[in-house]
């Protein structure tokens, strides 16, 4: 699923944030603006609540339009997968529109459409997700339906086995028959060999072979507890009003254990890792993952956390905006060594993060020389350091994508819902955004010259084979494979 948050985007990849033709303008310009933006919310502030099964509710009313956004969280994800069972995570997501004790399967999406609204779902490594946009009045129906299906999953073994042969598809159409797609899924699982980070989200299609109706079944009976979950409500409502009925609803869930999962946390990484996919394409691609901190804690900041941040900024410098490094060393020009170069700084997460350069080699160049020269603006940061107008540029767009992330009930509700996911407080963007201002040319010049070591590098590149006669060039677009949709 393609979130629209901001900040969060700007986390997952700061590419996605760039602005045609954004000036650089001033920071405290900006900075006014979200002050403005803050004294404006104020009336409306985000309110939290813990009902009495544990679950939490998170209200932010918005008076604009007479429309919410309802959203179920779950902190449950792939991570909570074991050896054997990936992409039962996924799995149950697809099932959790088949049915309940009072829904026969596909009526619970009928009855969203017969309400006016939209409504779909996500799986992530680090959670579960499940929304609906309605008209606002039309609330009270929604959160009676989705607490309904959270406590009461239930569908024949038929059902399961005629939607994991969509899954497997799905697998197919992302990650099997996309050169790019199964780069990523031969990296992550180089960089991780114990944590589940390494796993697909979608899983395995050897796993998918072997599923069956009660693995998915056993993972909704164990993690699926309202202690795992968050109601998070954004639009035209009254928050008492919405508290009420919570209670009336997924209140009367009743409380149980959730099953623990083990740490498996990830050994040290002691020398450089690399591997080749071959795989029918036009093109190579090369990806270089490299280990750093993640964000944490953003109330009281770590040293961690703060080069976390910078790191973030350092990726907004290379690949933030037309025009950034990457693009006019690499791309730009007629000595160009690539046809595309990316950023990304993967910092905000219940896992372990990186920091991610990514590129499509030009005509004639090979992916060590696309390697070499995205290595080489690093090391040019960390010897020269980064100049003011590209530090002010960055922290104007972000201060800019912010208050224009308020504009949305949608993006509002997606950013209290992954900030609780992350452990965070309801005013995490505010925090983050004034830490980020915080951040120095010489915060972003040292972590430069300290993370990129080749003991925490692992090296992907993608080696283009022919493709069989008859068989059709797939697109290369970029894919997301740590989310996926319904």
């Amino acid at each position: 699923m393609k979130r629209t948050l901001s900040l969060l985007m700007l986390v997952a990849s700061l590419s996605a944030a760039a602005e045609n033709s954004a000036p650089a303008g001033t920071i405290s310009t900006s900075l006014n603006a979200w002050a403005s933006a803050q004294k404006a919310n104020q009336a409306t502030a985000v309110q939290q609540f813990t009902l009495a099964n544990g679950m939490q509710l998170i209200v932010q009313p918005d008076r604009r339009a007479p429309t919410a956004v309802h959203m179920l969280w779950l902190r449950v994800g792939a991570m909570e997968e074991v050896d054997g069972t990936t992409g039962v995570a996924h799995a149950l997501e697809h099932m959790m529109f088949k049915g309940s004790q009072q829904l026969a399967p596909g009526e619970f999406s009928r009855r969203v459409a017969a309400l006016g609204g939209q409504e779909n779902a996500f799986t992530n490594r680090d959670y579960t997700g499940y929304y609906q946009q309605i008209p606002s009045s039309r609330l009270r129906d929604v959160m009676a339906l989705e607490a309904d299906r959270f406590a009461h999953n239930q569908w024949p073994d038929a059902e399961f086995t005629k939607e994991i042969e969509v899954i497997k598809e799905e697998r197919r159409m992302r990650t099997e028959d996309n050169p790019r797609g199964m780069l990523l899924e031969q990296l992550s699982a180089a960089i991780f060999m114990a944590n589940p980070y390494g796993r697909p989200v979608v899983g395995w299609m050897n796993d998918l072979d072997a599923m069956t109706a009660d693995d998915v079944r056993n993972f909704h009976r164990d993690w699926y507890v309202p202690a795992n979950a968050a109601i998070v409500i954004a639009g035209d409502v009254d928050v008492a009003q919405v508290k009420t009925w919570a209670e009336a609803t997924y209140g009367q869930i009743p409380a149980r254990p959730s099953a623990v999962g083990k740490p498996r946390e990830e050994p040290q990484q002691i020398g450089l890792r690399r591997i080749e996919v071959k795989q029918p394409a036009e093109q190579a691609f090369v990806a270089m993952a490299y280990r750093v901190p993640s964000i944490r804690n953003v109330e009281n900041l770590t040293a961690q956390d703060k080069d976390a941040l910078a790191l973030l900024v350092l990726s907004a410098v290379l690949d933030g905006y037309d025009g950034a490094r990457l693009e006019r060393a690499l791309v730009q020009g007629k000595d160009r060594v690539a046809d595309s170069a990316s950023s990304s700084a993967s910092v905000m997460g219940r896992g372990p993060a990186l920091f991610i350069l990514s590129g499509v080699p030009a005509k004639g160049k090979t992916p060590a020389q696309l390697e070499k020269a995205l290595q080489a603006q690093i090391a040019r940061i960390a010897k020269e350091g980064v100049n003011a107008a590209e530090l002010q540029r960055v922290k104007t767009q972000w201060l800019a994508s912010q208050i224009y992330e308020r504009d949305s009930v949608m993006g509002q509700a997606q950013g209290l819902g992954n900030y609780w996911v992350l452990g965070m407080p309801v005013n995490a963007d505010d925090l983050l955004v004034k830490a980020l201002m915080d951040i120095s040319a010489a915060d972003v010049q040292r972590v430069a010259g300290q993370y990129f070591g080749a003991d925490q590098l692992t090296v992907g590149t993608l080696v283009p084979q022919p493709r069989p006669a008859g068989q059709a060039a797939r697109p290369a677009s970029p894919v997301d494979a740590n989310t996926l949709q319904h």
